[in-house]
């Protein structure tokens, strides 16, 4: 059995990935990492919302799946009668006719008291207060006998509820929460934390998720900082972790033992993001492995570097669809790129298929159109046909390869190479594309599964990008540089600046109107699109939401 000192503690911080709905597979995770705990700890704290996994939307408003929580912690509760270690842990909680979201503490066999979280967010992805009831402000609870506030994720995102438990006698602050990632996100984090820190002079242990949850992906990336707001514990991004960190008293003051390991890399970063995001949403869903067109460009080559080295070379298949318009050289890089990832290849010719298509709209009963971009998204759509039919046929689940500049301006195809289970870099701009296939060819972190070395042929990032669907075709016969265009649909999307803001800065106006009209007039495609992992700070979806019928027209 573990008995407190008075001036040491030792505390397990669990970044655990939680399956949504899965309550008991949750808690009996948990119950299997506190059972391998030494004796020595004295609580083991796990992230929000772990016993039902996070976000779980309308699910917790099913009283079935409620009581089954309730039932799983009162049996949770009742194993911590055995005298090691407290269990710190968010779930949602039943109060009558309201939800709450919520952080329990477990020990002596019982509930030893909970917490509500009191700040509900509400922009982009989270939608809270649409499910749950805030609770009141309340002080501290004695764990162990040190007294420790509990504030959850968006508790801390403002000084209201951190001033009232250091108001209340708390002697440290304990934030679990579940906290997406996107590419500032890291940053943005700590410098909250630090100003939580400054504010109230007490440490602070930041513990969060990690893991892929359909269109959110988690990094982890928990630290502690002591009273002073220097960063002392620092447990690694995008893993699962048990880090055991030793605290003790001096001056009634806690602090923490140093244990800082490295994290990533911006673009580190979000290559592993995406990895951790197909790797969870293809396994927790149960797909044998997964199938995409390889076009020898660039995205589709980047896509299967993230599928490889999220699944393995064995669970991916490539399959190259040209037409008459398919380059020598994309025949060759797309075998190459394959033959490098060791990933399976088939070539399955579509000529025959444009022409069966062209000869059945002979009988449709209309004027004489010459061929142009109708003929050009047949291509596409084919080959979305053959990849379904695969998909239907092997249960391989289908990964769109489009990137978010083209999802932007609407250059992807509708039931084409937009159809699939998964849009593996539907939130990553082309200019972002070419940066991760350059840092993977020089890294391979021992958690992918994909193989060392170049993964994607130089030819394919350095050749000017085209989709091929017509005689010499290039993505710039219709559109700026994308290093231009990625930097004008950003003051567009993520800043939601004006026409009139954006040229003031320099940029070509008519570039600038006919980003925005194509932007605009492509919202009705990024609604069908499958989902795909947020990244940035705002994702098309639930981050950005416009209506698809609109007579705003700022680009006249």
């Amino acid at each position: 059995m573990s008995q407190l000192l008075k001036n040491k503690m030792k505390i397990a911080l669990a970044q655990l990935n939680p399956k949504v709905g899965d309550v008991k597979g949750n808690i009996s995770k948990l119950i299997s990492i506190r059972n391998d705990l030494s004796n020595d700890v004295d609580m083991i704290v796990v992230p929000e919302l772990y016993v039902t996994g996070y976000p779980i939307d309308d699910l917790v408003l099913r009283n079935d799946f409620l009581e089954l929580v309730e039932n799983e912690i009162s049996d949770l509760a009742k194993l911590t009668n055995d005298g090691k270690a407290a269990i710190i842990l968010g779930s949602p909680r039943k109060d009558q006719d309201k939800i709450r979201n919520s952080v329990f503490v477990l020990d002596q066999g019982k509930i030893l008291s909970f917490r509500d979280k009191h700040n509900l967010p509400n922009t982009g992805v989270f939608d809270e207060q649409r499910i749950f009831t805030p609770g009141s402000l309340s002080g501290p609870v004695k764990i162990r006998e040190t007294l420790i506030g509990l504030p959850i994720c968006e508790d801390i995102w403002n000084e209201t509820v951190i001033d009232c438990l250091s108001e209340t006698g708390a002697e440290m602050i304990i934030s679990i929460n579940a906290s997406p990632y996107t590419t500032k996100k890291i940053d943005q984090r700590m410098s909250v934390a630090v100003s939580r820190v400054f504010e109230s002079k007490l440490p602070l242990i930041y513990l969060n998720r990690v893991g892929g949850q359909d269109e959110l992906v988690f990094d982890g990336s928990s630290f502690c900082l002591s009273d002073s707001g220097e960063l002392t514990v620092q447990l690694n991004d995008f893993k699962e972790e048990i880090l055991n960190i030793d605290l003790y008293k001096n001056n009634n003051k806690w602090y923490f033992q140093k244990n800082i390991k490295n994290i990533s890399s911006n673009i580190e970063a979000l290559y592993k993001s995406l990895v951790v995001s197909v790797r969870d949403y293809v396994n927790n869903n149960g797909f044998p492995g997964v199938v995409l067109g390889m076009s020898g460009g660039v995205d589709s080559a980047l896509v299967a570097a993230i599928a490889t080295d999220a699944l393995g070379p064995n669970l991916v298949k490539a399959v190259m669809m040209p037409s008459p318009y398919t380059s020598k050289e994309s025949l060759e890089d797309a075998e190459m790129a394959s033959s490098n990832l060791g990933i399976d290849y088939s070539y399955l010719d579509i000529k025959e298929g444009m022409k069966t298509i062209d000869q059945i709209l002979l009988n449709f009963n209309g004027p004489t159109i010459p061929p142009g971009i109708t003929e050009e998204n047949i291509q596409s759509r084919i080959r979305g046909l053959i990849l379904m039919a695969i998909s239907n046929k092997y249960g391989s689940m289908v990964l769109a390869t489009g990137n978010k500049s083209e999802y932007a301006v609407g250059y992807a195809t509708l039931y084409g190479d937009m159809c699939g289970g998964f849009a593996v870099i539907k939130d990553v701009w082309k200019s972002d594309v070419f940066k991760l296939c350059k840092w993977r060819n020089l890294n391979k972190p021992s958690e992918f599964l994909g193989p060392k070395g170049i993964v994607i042929p130089d030819r394919i990032i350095t050749k000017p990008p085209s989709a091929e669907l017509r005689e010499d075709q290039k993505d710039t016969d219709s559109l700026p540089e994308y290093d231009i265009l990625d930097v004008i649909l950003k003051k567009l999307v993520e800043d939601d600046q004006s026409l009139d803001e954006i040229v003031s800065e320099g940029f070509d106006l008519n570039d600038v109107k006919k980003i925005s009209m194509l932007l605009s007039r492509s919202e009705y495609k990024r609604f069908q699109s499958a989902p795909g992992p947020k990244v940035t700070e705002k994702a098309f979806g639930r981050d950005r939401r416009y209506p698809l019928t609109s007579g705003f027209r700022n680009w006249n």
